[in-house]
């Protein structure tokens, strides 16, 4: 690949590469904000990761994100990793500090950016659905923003409990682990909920978790975070309650937002990237 020399690259490893919101997006804000930078994606095997950093290094890249399966694998590749990425154990995005590579985390801190703009979590009763990267992710920032209990609900036991070990141990947090067999209901003690497992992400749109919402308080936070529907049948179910939802949308803008100031250092044009990814969802 010959890159114009008037052009910064960032770029993206995945395995396989499906889809590029995040393209989409960041190529928005670079538009946006007058800058000539490209975002590319980059089909990475597990094999090839190591020479592949070497690649961005020897190219003088400002950055780039990790998808799976490659958030921890490169965590060994890099000169440092950020406290908060470290205690979540993966890696989304990589940023160049001088001739460092420094590996961060900006999923949690996506969500916590969208969850803040409806509520302080400090203090908040959460329950996490899934036990997976995501919720991994949003479950440490939850436990450093002071939410008071977070369950953790999962068909895996080992996963589940794993993490919930995982908060308690090291980040100080009050969790604990319930195992999902059955349908599992939310009950009045409980002030936000979010479904952190792939359940309706496109093509399966109609998938809907098995909870039972009707013992849920009124003003209960339903967050969900699908991207591709925005609007999930959670977040309807969520809706035609007259509760509190937010999708999957500001998480993915977030969370791309800030990766996109740490390559820059330009304040990200949010509302850009966020009518990028709404043309690209038809919302």
């Amino acid at each position: 690949m010959i890159v114009d020399y008037k052009h910064e690259l960032v770029g993206a490893f995945g395995d396989p590469i499906r889809e590029n919101p995040t393209g989409i997006m960041q190529e928005a804000a670079f538009a946006a904000a007058g800058l000539q930078w490209r975002y590319e994606l980059f089909e990475v095997t597990a094999a090839a990761l190591p020479d592949a950093v070497k690649g961005v290094k020897a190219l003088g890249l400002r950055g780039f994100n990790c998808t799976i399966p490659h958030k921890v694998a490169v965590i060994p590749l890099l000169d440092e990793v950020a406290p908060d990425a470290a205690l979540i154990g993966a890696v989304n995005t990589v940023r160049r500090d001088g001739d460092r590579w420094i590996g961060e985390n900006t999923d949690g801190k996506g969500f916590m950016r969208g969850l803040r703009e409806v509520l302080d979590p400090k203090g908040a009763r959460v329950v996490v659905l899934g036990a997976g990267g995501a919720a991994r992710a949003i479950t440490v920032e939850l436990a450093l923003a002071g939410a008071s209990a977070i369950t953790i609900v999962n068909r895996g036991s080992g996963r589940g409990q794993g993490l919930v070990d995982h908060l308690n141990a090291k980040v100080g947090a009050q969790a604990g682990f319930f195992p999902w067999l059955a349908t599992v209901a939310v009950g009045a003690d409980v002030d936000i909920l979010v479904n952190a497992t792939s359940i309706a992400l496109y093509p399966d749109v109609d998938a809907m978790p098995d909870i039972l919402l009707d013992g849920a308080r009124s003003d209960l936070l339903v967050c969900d975070v699908i991207p591709n529907p925005p609007v999930t049948p959670l977040i309807r179910a969520a809706q035609a309650r007259g509760m509190r939802t937010i999708t999957g949308l500001p998480m993915l803008v977030y969370q791309g937002a800030i990766g996109f100031e740490m390559w820059t250092g330009v304040t990200a044009p949010v509302d850009a990237m966020k009518q990028a990814l709404e043309v690209a969802f038809g919302v």
